[in-house]
């Protein structure tokens, strides 16, 4: 028992008639990274959080070292060594470093005194486990990667022995995650337990020790990692066979749909991030944007689908003319322009709304919602249980508050809206990001399905490999500009140096 440091015996929780964890014992070995996956509503985030005393188990007991222990809040996880890594930072957005990390952790009645000595321990745990992160940087100044480091060292400042990082690549580019890996390792070279949920397969066979399946609330399999595959742990997740390629035949273009010429955009700082970019999307065709985050992606969607005003340039949606310098995204959802926001939580969705709610957000005013002057709440609760079966949203409640959805099904709450709609084009930005393997599978047959539909379908991710395997077209933006068009089969290497600003990249990937 010396080299386990977390057991976890007949651990039960129910939320009313969910039953999240059934009887779930878990074993993780010290120094050690301990990869848990599963579908999207599976257990894993309701375990990890019993473990960090977010919830309380309805039965089971905790061992940390061997010794049995109570988590009854945080702070006694904390005592323990356990800390966690949100998947939705916890952090102060106006203030700076240093005061997230000492915040509900402070030692010194005399406030400088504490000060400074967090900032020599900062200091010391940046050098030691490579978090380089300026501490008078304020974090809502920061990008997503280093505020995922500033977790990170809150959670070893409170001297964490037990780390656990709920869905840690989700907000990440692929550097960035690339980059998180590396510190990872680190920290499990220095005797540190890492606790890794995610759903991302090819991340859990490139950095973890062993790896756990959850399924439905159950606890279905461990396997050793080397002795393991992505097609049999793909299989324990979803409990079936799943096509971990996209499946599709060739596009058949139609008439251009949406066109989009000269547009520049600013964002709130009265900076250009998209410089006058063109482009076309033709009914029947994928139309995919590649790039690195922060290249011009988001304001150019944000623009195009009229929640950002533009600077200048033409759009025209189904041969019409857009005013691109008012904000009117209502206008264009009425003439068929369906949208799936990049940030679910922020632009797709009301998290204090009932899913039912969401489910006809920005098309509450369809006649078959309303009952004369009033919404038709049983008529909106019967579409929204439709919905929910055709997507397989988890749980099924149409009731239940959105903010209690995991995020791979909130994201299916907002693809089921737009999906439904039936709109001419559909714009999506980061289509799967958060959603397990099952849902993925799910999400890419719903959009080739939009695709042979006749549907013009333009889509931003940041996962290249996602981008190639749906988009018909391939068009990559750096620093605000559309710098080439490829063919979705081109090279790896070649779109990689495309992203990076490299102009002759098909040269140079030679």
């Amino acid at each position: 028992m010396n080299d386990i440091a977390i057991e976890l015996k007949g651990i039960d929780k129910k939320f009313g008639l969910v039953h999240a964890n059934k009887d779930i014992d878990l074993r993780v070995r010290k120094g050690t990274i301990h990869g848990i996956i599963g579908e999207n509503g599976a257990g894993k985030s309701t375990l990890m959080s019993i473990l960090y005393g977010f919830y309380q188990a309805d039965d089971g007991d905790i061992f940390v070292g061997g010794r049995k222990i109570v988590i009854k809040d945080p702070n006694a996880a904390i005592a323990a060594g356990i800390g966690m890594v949100h998947q939705h930072f916890m952090l102060v957005e106006n203030f700076t470093v240093l005061e997230n990390v000492m915040l509900g952790a402070e030692e010194s009645q005399i406030l400088t005194a504490g000060i400074t000595k967090a900032r020599h321990e900062l200091r010391r745990l940046e050098h030691e486990y490579e978090l380089e992160v300026d501490p008078d940087a304020i974090i809502e100044e920061l990008p997503v990667g280093l505020q995922q480091r500033v977790e990170i060292l809150k959670a070893l400042y409170r001297g964490a022995e037990i780390l656990i990082l709920d869905e840690p690549t989700g907000v990440l580019t692929p550097a960035e995650a690339d980059h998180l890996f590396r510190i990872l390792e680190q920290l499990k070279d220095q005797g540190k337990t890492i606790l890794l949920i995610t759903h991302k397969l090819r991340e859990i066979m490139a950095i973890t020790d062993e790896v756990s399946v959850m399924r439905r609330g159950e606890m279905v399999a461990t396997r050793t990692t080397a002795e393991t595959s992505v097609e049999e742990l793909a299989e324990l997740m979803v409990g079936r066979h799943v096509l971990l390629r996209v499946d599709k035949g060739p596009a058949s273009p139609g008439e251009v749909m949406l066109s989009v010429e000269n547009l520049t955009v600013r964002d709130s700082r009265g900076v250009d991030m998209v410089k006058n970019v063109s482009f076309d999307v033709r009914a029947g065709e994928i139309v995919g944007i590649a790039g690195v985050a922060g290249n011009g992606q988001s304001e150019l969607l944000q623009a195009v689908s009229g929640i950002r005003r533009a600077v200048s340039g033409k759009v025209w949606l189904d041969g019409e003319a857009v005013d691109v310098t008012s904000k009117d995204p209502s206008d264009l959802r009425d003439r068929g322009l369906a949208h799936v926001p990049e940030d679910r939580q922020h632009m797709g969705l009301v998290l204090k709304f009932d899913e039912s709610e969401n489910s006809i957000l920005g098309y509450h005013d369809d006649p078959k919602y309303l009952n004369g002057m009033f919404l038709d709440i049983d008529a909106i609760r019967k579409d929204a249980a439709v919905k929910i079966e055709k997507y397989d949203i988890r749980p099924p409640n149409p009731r239940l508050k959105t903010a209690n959805f995991s995020g791979g099904n909130q994201q299916k709450i907002v693809l089921a809206r737009e999906m439904e709609r039936d709109p001419k084009v559909l714009i999506i930005g980061q289509p799967t990001r958060g959603v397990d393997v099952g849902a993925i599978e799910f999400i890419h047959k719903r959009i080739i399905e939009m695709r042979d539909a006749g549907k013009a379908v333009l889509l931003v991710s940041v996962e290249l490999d996602e981008i190639r395997a749906l988009a018909d077209r391939v068009l990559v933006m750096f620093d605000g500009r559309i710098v080439g068009e490829r063919a979705p089969d081109t090279g790896e290497r070649e779109l990689g140096l495309l992203m990076a600003g490299v102009e002759d990249a098909q040269e140079a990937a030679e």
